[in-house]
C-alpha cells in the first residue's frame, strides 16, 4: 500500500493577502489586576491617554473583554508578550 501526499500551492496574491490579515489583541477581565495597573499598562505600552485607557478598563470590567489593538499577527504577539509579562490576561484573535 502506498501513501499519496498532495502538495498545496498558493499564488503570490494569496500569500500577500494572508499577510495583510488583521489580528486583534484582546484584553480579558480578571480578578487580579487593579484598574490602576490596567490603565498604566495601556498608557505606558500602547500610548493610550488616561481617559481612553479608563474607558477600556471599564469595558473589560463590564463586558469581560475588549479588543485593544489591531495589526499584524507578529505585532500583536509582541504586545501580547509584553502585557502578559505585566500580568494582564491577553490573547491574539
Amino acid at each position: 500500500m502506498t501513501t499519496e501526499t498532495k502538495e498545496e500551492t498558493f499564488t503570490l496574491e494569496e500569500i500577500l493577502s494572508s499577510l495583510k490579515t488583521i489580528h486583534r489583541l484582546i484584553l480579558w477581565n480578571d480578578e487580579i489586576n487593579t484598574f490602576e495597573h490596567v490603565i498604566w499598562c495601556l498608557v505606558h505600552y500602547l500610548d493610550y491617554n488616561d481617559s481612553q485607557a479608563e474607558k477600556i478598563a471599564w469595558e473589560v470590567h463590564n463586558k469581560g473583554k475588549c479588543a485593544i489593538l489591531e495589526g499584524s499577527f507578529t505585532e500583536m504577539e509582541i504586545y501580547r508578550k509584553i502585557l502578559k509579562a505585566e500580568g494582564l490576561n491577553v490573547t491574539v484573535d
